[in-house]
């Protein structure tokens, strides 16, 4: 099985993500703009027993979903990198693309929450392109 490694910011977090992702997007909503003081989150889905902290432990920032359960951000404590989010909806891991080793390789499968996008946000052509959550998605 295939193993991706990551890390924040200042290396006091550590991460492995084992096989491929379910999913990777881009989020537009206006949480994931808040959180990355930018116009989205770039985020693989991991199932929640496939991603495994090597080195340190993060703190966590609990918020409420769309849907209503909880995502709990995990962040470094001493750089403040978010290296993930924890989505209870659907029990996976939202695992930030720019802490992964490769993480400049990857492309998104798809564009979500488009509708709260900013005005100047620019979409890549040819992804699929969602107001929200497509239907079915996230809502264990």
């Amino acid at each position: 099985m295939s193993k991706t490694i990551g890390k924040c910011t200042c290396g006091s977090l550590e991460f492995a993500c084992e096989g491929d992702p379910i999913n990777s997007v881009f989020c537009y909503c206006s949480s994931c703009q808040q959180l990355t003081n930018a116009d989205k989150w770039f985020g693989l889905w991991y199932p929640k027993g496939n991603m495994k902290l090597l080195k340190g432990e993060p703190l966590v920032f609990t918020r409420k979903g769309a849907s209503g359960k909880n995502m709990e951000h995990l962040f470094c404590g001493d750089c403040g990198t978010t290296i993930a989010a924890f989505c209870e909806a659907g029990d996976f891991y939202s695992v930030a693309a720019s802490c992964l080793k490769n993480g400049r390789e990857l492309l998104p499968n798809m564009l979500i929450y488009t509708s709260q996008a900013v005005s100047w946000a620019q979409f890549p052509s040819d992804i699929p392109k969602f107001d929200i959550l497509p239907p079915g998605m996230g809502k264990a």
